[in-house]
């Protein structure tokens, strides 16, 4: 018996969201096609023009954008940024530090203090038990 193997393939949405770019500001090749693994690794290690333009100047799609601002997905909808946005965008927004977005960074910053302390805490904990064995 011999053993095929078969190519795996993913769709567009799904390579531009491992890619970090917004699939309708890719090229119509792109968005129409499907991509196999071995052609998202080749995207990822050797980006061609228009993958580096994306990356560089957007549009940019949520996840990217919350993370530029510092603030998570949902803190952006709180703030009425439901579309991609620019780099530039982007900047000016940081420049002009709206109050829901100095809200949300705080939040943000918040639930990174209270992360880090849990994990303190865990990491406390299991060496108070391994010293009990």
């Amino acid at each position: 018996m011999t053993s095929h193997q078969n190519t795996q393939t993913m769709k567009p949405a799904t390579a531009a969201k491992k890619l970090g770019v917004y699939l309708e500001a890719t090229p119509a090749e792109f968005q129409e096609g499907v991509v196999s693994r071995s052609e998202l690794t080749a995207l990822q290690t050797d980006p061609p023009e228009w993958l580096q333009e994306l990356r560089r100047n957007g549009p940019h799609p949520r996840p990217v954008v919350a993370a530029k601002l510092g603030i998570s997905i949902s803190g952006l909808a709180r703030g009425g940024v439901t579309d991609a946005l620019t780099t530039d965008q982007i900047e000016a927004l940081k420049q002009d530090s709206p109050e829901w977005l100095q809200k949300e960074r705080a939040t943000q910053a918040e639930v990174r203090k209270e992360t880090a302390r849990i994990k303190d805490k865990k990491a406390e904990a299991e060496a108070e038990a391994k010293d009990e064995r």
